[in-house]
């Protein structure tokens, strides 16, 4: 069974930082393209930023410019560093292993004004 672990949430005020972590086991990590995806309350779940196996990286038009997203094979963990947070980037954040039905718990990122 595959498990996704993120971790690295928390609350924070707007213009702060965090780096969330989703580390990978029971796969075959540098196999695959790894996302980061969120919800808010009463909102779908959309797509922040994904990287392939390859090392392409996309991102959501609202987090360009401040969220990077990275990975590392040798730890089977992605990472998402997110700078410049506002009220709006409040969500539980999710790793997903993309084209596949694999998420993680989810962790929850809240920023205060």
């Amino acid at each position: 069974q595959v498990q996704l672990v993120e971790s690295g949430g928390g609350l924070v005020q707007a213009g702060g930082s965090l780096r969330l972590s989703c580390v990978a086991s029971r796969i075959a990590f540098s196999h695959y393209h790894m996302g980061w995806y969120r919800q808010a309350p009463g909102k779908q779940r959309e797509l922040v930023a994904s990287i392939s196996l390859g090392g392409t990286i996309n991102y959501a038009d609202s987090v360009k410019g401040r969220f990077t997203i990275s990975r590392d094979n040798a730890k089977n963990t992605v990472y998402l560093q997110m700078n410049s947070l506002n009220v709006e980037d409040t969500a539980v954040y999710y790793c997903r292993v993309e084209y596949t039905d694999y998420w993680g718990q989810g962790t929850q990122v809240t920023v205060s004004s």
